[in-house]
């Protein structure tokens, strides 16, 4: 009988093959991610965010000229946002905010609503689906802008600061 065996019938053989062949499948699995998906982090135009970083910039010295402050509440119960705005020094409150909830590492799962105020003074919105985990939030108008942040699920309560104020890296 012979004793030499076809290369094929080895399992020694299948098994140097295994690992330079997974590591070529894995190589080629993540060039098909990388063409297919959109990476968030790079922007293409760095100019123009610079410009609107100092727009942001403006907006928040507006907001602390006017001594703007809010306070955000999520009503679960009522499936709605609520906020109160404190009085501006001289300025006429609007009649609707831009509210942005911003994942602090997902950009995907941004949301922007509208918030339209009552006549008790105080706006309200539809509370939005949001993710697990850490949001910042951003209460808007024409020419200002307040922030904070907050974590979902748990923290229902929030106050909205002008980031200058805030002790954001925005100073």
């Amino acid at each position: 009988m012979n004793s030499i065996r076809a290369w094929y019938r080895e399992p020694l053989v299948w098994l140097i093959i295994a690992f330079p062949l997974t590591a070529v499948i894995a190589g080629f699995f993540t060039l098909y991610l990388a063409i297919v998906t959109r990476d968030g982090l790079v922007v293409d135009d760095y100019y123009q965010k610079g410009k609107a970083i100092n727009r942001s910039l403006a907006r928040d010295h507006a907001a602390v000229q006017h001594g703007l402050r809010a306070g955000v509440r999520l009503d679960s119960a009522r499936q709605e946002v609520i906020v109160q705005l404190s009085e501006a020094k001289g300025q006429l409150l609007p009649d609707r905010l831009d509210l942005r909830w911003l994942h602090a590492t997902r950009a995907g799962f941004d949301r922007k609503q509208i918030l339209v105020r009552s006549p008790d003074g105080i706006y309200r919105g539809p509370f939005p689906e949001l993710a697990p985990g850490h949001w910042y939030v951003q209460l808007e108008a024409q020419d200002w802008r307040l922030q904070g942040s907050l974590h979902i699920p748990g923290e229902v309560r929030l106050e909205l600061a002008p980031a200058l104020v805030a002790g954001s890296p925005a100073e």
